[in-house]
């Protein structure tokens, strides 16, 4: 592939995502975007958005995917239908989550389809982009249908009509979930699932703190989905690609793709929180990287820092916003960050300890919950040095 190809796509990623606060946030997170700017980029996208949701996104997307995907087979694509596809149907939803989240997708997924159709860029590499990216733009319409319940509260009509949009969104990229599920012995289809049922249950009872909590569980179990498929072992695809180069480089550069693409979709709250630890991980899947010197191991114990580094900020968080609903969504995400890298975790400094950490964040949030101050910062100390512990291991 094109060297300038490859910086058009890639090399500019780590400064543009330096602003891209919002891609793995929502509106009650430490890396949110400017609520003022957002929220009106929100109500100026609505009216087109609600246009938008009459399409078959699924559909469409599918019937992209599956053009894409004779390229693995060694028979032509054609890039034109393809590109048809997605300007015709999908560009639209790509640029208003470009323009909500300060993203540039829409850059990434143009460009790729020009390489492929030229071919400065690998076909297969390709499909591996546009299946990811489009991922990323359906899970980020999650959370932005989930601004709009809060804009919306009192509306409860519109409120159900968002969070069925949401679901239609997650269904696209459900198998997304089912497979690390599968891989790795995981519930997180359950857990989402549950999710959901909390958000409607809160909708019905009119409580939009336990709206938000049911929110946060679908959130960041589907982050914890794309941290198990890019550096997680022994099944992200760190591993699998530094796997494959030892015996086949190209095929081995098409998992690099994926893990690229795929660590899109939680890149910007480890930007925020951890900017050292995300820059490792985007020089190790970034394209221009040659895929033999790809470490699987740096990968991991990069992320596993850098998601303990979040769920201390997210603990600080809960502790200067005690007794406000702020303070107990934060506890909660410091919980579910802790559980994302729970099986490292017990790699890393034993089962028993880290049973006692995920059982010491659960009390603390419970006790946030209910304003128990005393025990709530007993608990919180001993969460945040068990957590620092995993975070010194990890070195």
């Amino acid at each position: 592939m094109k060297k300038r190809d490859l910086k058009i796509i890639f090399a500019s990623f780590i400064m543009a995502s330096a602003v891209l606060a919002g891609c793995g946030s929502d509106n009650e997170s430490a890396s949110k975007p400017d609520e003022k700017k957002q929220e009106e980029t929100v109500n100026k996208d609505a009216a087109s958005d609600k246009e938008e949701a009459d399409l078959e996104y699924g559909d469409v997307y599918k019937e992209a995917v599956a053009e894409l995907e004779k390229a693995k087979e060694g028979k032509e694509v054609d890039f034109d239908k393809v590109t048809k596809l997605y300007t015709e149907n999908l560009q639209s939803l790509v640029q208003n989550r470009d323009q909500e989240f300060e993203d540039k997708v829409d850059q990434h997924i143009t460009t790729a389809l020009q390489a492929g159709k030229d071919g400065s860029m690998d076909k297969v590499v390709v499909k591996q982009i546009f299946d990811k990216l489009m991922q990323k733009v359906f899970y980020t319409t999650m959370k932005h249908e989930f601004i709009e319940v809060a804009e919306n509260w009192d509306n409860k009509e519109a409120v159900k009509e968002e969070i069925e949009e949401a679901k239609e969104f997650y269904a696209i990229i459900e198998g997304t979930v089912q497979k690390r599920d599968d891989a790795y012995g995981t519930n997180m289809k359950d857990a989402i699932a549950g999710g959901f049922e909390e958000m409607e249950k809160a909708v019905e009872a009119d409580d939009q703190l336990a709206f938000k909590l049911g929110q946060q569980v679908v959130d960041k179990t589907l982050m914890k989905t794309f941290y198990l498929a890019t550096a997680a072992v022994p099944n992200g695809y760190a591993t699998k690609a530094a796997n494959e180069a030892k015996e086949d480089a190209e095929a081995a550069k098409v998992e690099q793709a994926e893990g690229w693409a795929f660590y899109q979709s939680i890149a910007s709250y480890l930007v925020k929180n951890a900017p050292e630890e995300a820059e490792k991980i985007e020089k190790q899947f970034n394209l221009e990287t040659d895929v033999k010197t790809i470490d699987p191991k740096a990968v991991n114990n990069a992320a596993v820092r850098g998601f303990a580094k979040i769920a201390l900020h997210e603990l600080e968080e809960s502790e200067e916003n005690w007794g406000q609903d702020k303070g107990v969504i934060t506890a909660l995400e410091g919980a579910l960050f802790t559980d994302m890298i729970g099986e490292d975790i017990k790699r890393l400094i034993g089962e028993e300890e880290y049973a006692a950490l995920s059982e010491n964040a659960q009390k603390y949030y419970e006790a946030a919950k209910a304003q128990d101050k005393e025990n709530g910062d007993a608990l919180r100390k001993e969460v945040e040095t068990a957590l620092q512990s995993v975070i010194d291991s990890a070195k």
